[in-house]
């Protein structure tokens, strides 16, 4: 196989792989091996990966390849990533820390659904410590970078798994959200990623994390093959502290059938009353560029902006408790980082008695924000307020510093995991630095439909599979 050809195939997506694979014009271990070869190019200068799993790997391949095309699921052979907050059999989880895991007794929910339909996990994905910080970067496992430029981030806190996915490394990796880490990354490296609705996808063996607020997904390169990813995953136990009934269609057929009818779309800048970013110039272009595509592609679009009020203070108080949980998991908490301990230092005063006081505030908050969906179908604001930071971003500094920085890069994601509404994050062109621009689109809880559905039409007059970063070429 020539390497434009390897080329190719790394870029050709988890859906068309794995029908390749069923139709036996493809070995799930000529995947496999591709992927390897491309993160032993790759990954040193991006490092992406916190560890690869190759033997495995390729027995798990050779498994299938042995086996019946008939038997084979809907991701036969192709080769997924794990982002490190996610349990995988056998492997330790260390949340980007230096404290020492053991090796899990079982899959997470969502790896076990990957596997079941035939998906093959390659390797573990680096995160910031405790998955805190829309970067990635650690004292455990160094810088990650983007295969856009190097010198930026990758975003996060699913910057790993984004940056094997943007660079073609892999076709494929999973991702959190608790207040944009999966749509973040999205949007620093020109992927496509859906922040499902609280109760889509199973949080086990989990539960419930970041008081709720935490949801489970996937990084892929089209609005399809992330549609095809969220038809796999999605599904909850009756252990799930938060559970929603199956959807009567598929998200691939919403993908394929497009939307019913013309959408009433509101549109919106406005932040949160507390935060202060500034939108970059290119970012807003992008904004109104796709805000205009919309109103030509026959939808109802006018500008109004939901009643956030004061969401970002309920939103921190929920990131610090949560945090404050998470160092729980760690067998060596003293081996954390400096921004780390400050951080679940504050989170430690968000006691039992003020989270019953939260839990109990939601339904009205989001009451009053989600109002405006009884007007519209959709909600169009900006992604990140700007291109990808330094790769370093607020890394090595003070966690006030560092909530800061976050704070002016990504206003827009967070109200929506207290919400618990769906998000997806797009592509919207390059700016003038080459690295990707970006936008959201946040449906009514439940709704991921129609916004596969909004997606896969923005996605036909402005397509983006073709741009890909250039180191990934080489």
């Amino acid at each position: 196989m020539s390497s434009s050809s390897q080329g190719e195939l790394a870029f050709a997506g988890p859906g068309a792989l794995a029908a390749a694979v069923r139709a036996r014009e493809l070995k799930a271990r000529e995947l496999v091996e591709l992927c390897l070869a491309r993160i032993d190019q790759l990954d040193p200068a991006l490092n992406a990966f916190r560890t690869t799993l190759p033997e495995q790997a390729l027995a798990e391949a050779d498994a299938i390849d042995a086996g019946d095309p008939a038997d084979a699921g809907p991701l036969a052979g192709v080769p997924f990533a794990v982002k490190d907050d996610l349990p995988l059999r056998g492997q330790p989880m260390t949340l980007g820390s230096r404290s020492p895991a053991a090796p899990q007794e079982r899959d997470a929910e969502v790896v076990r659904h990957l596997r079941e339909a035939g998906a093959i996990p390659i390797g573990i994905t680096n995160v910031p410590e405790l998955t805190l910080f829309p970067w990635t970067a650690s004292d455990a496992n160094g810088v990650t970078r983007n295969p856009w430029d190097p010198t930026r981030t990758p975003g996060g806190s699913s910057g790993g798994s984004a940056a094997a996915v943007a660079a073609g490394m892999v076709p494929v990796a999973t991702g959190t959200d608790g207040g944009g880490s999966l749509r973040i990354p999205a949007a620093c490296c020109g992927l496509v990623a859906m922040k499902p609705s609280r109760g889509r996808v199973s949080s086990r063996p989990l539960g419930s994390t970041w008081l709720g607020m935490a949801c489970y997904g996937a990084l892929a390169r089209t609005v399809a093959d992330s549609a095809l990813l969220l038809d796999v995953v999605a599904g909850t136990t009756a252990e799930d502290p938060y559970r929603l009934p199956t959807p009567n269609v598929s998200f691939a057929e919403a993908v394929r059938s497009g939307p019913s009818r013309p959408l009433r779309v509101a549109i919106s800048t406005a932040l949160p009353l507390g935060e202060y970013a500034r939108l970059s110039g290119e970012q807003r272009l992008a904004f109104e560029r796709t805000a205009r595509l919309l109103a030509e592609l026959g939808h109802e679009v006018e500008p109004r902006d939901p009643a956030y009020g004061l969401v970002s203070l309920e939103y921190m108080a929920a990131l610090l408790g949560g945090a404050h949980d998470d160092l729980g998991k760690l067998s060596d908490p003293r081996l954390t980082e400096r921004a780390t301990r400050q951080t679940v230092a504050v989170g430690r005063f968000v006691t039992q008695r003020v989270r019953r006081r939260l839990f109990a505030r939601r339904p009205r908050t989001t009451a009053r924000i989600t109002a405006l969906w009884d007007e519209f179908d959709v909600l169009l604001t900006p992604g990140l307020a700007r291109t990808a930071l330094a790769a370093e971003g607020g890394y090595g500094h003070s966690a006030l510093h560092g909530l800061w920085i976050a704070s002016q890069f990504m206003p827009y994601y967070p109200v929506f995991n207290l919400t618990g509404q769906p998000a997806i994050s797009l592509p919207a062109g390059l700016g003038a630095d080459g690295l990707p621009l970006s936008i959201q689109l946040v449906g009514r809880v439940g709704d991921e439909a129609t916004l596969y559905a909004l997606a896969s039409e923005i996605e036909a007059a402005r397509p983006w599979a073709f741009d890909r970063p250039h180191l990934a070429t080489l």
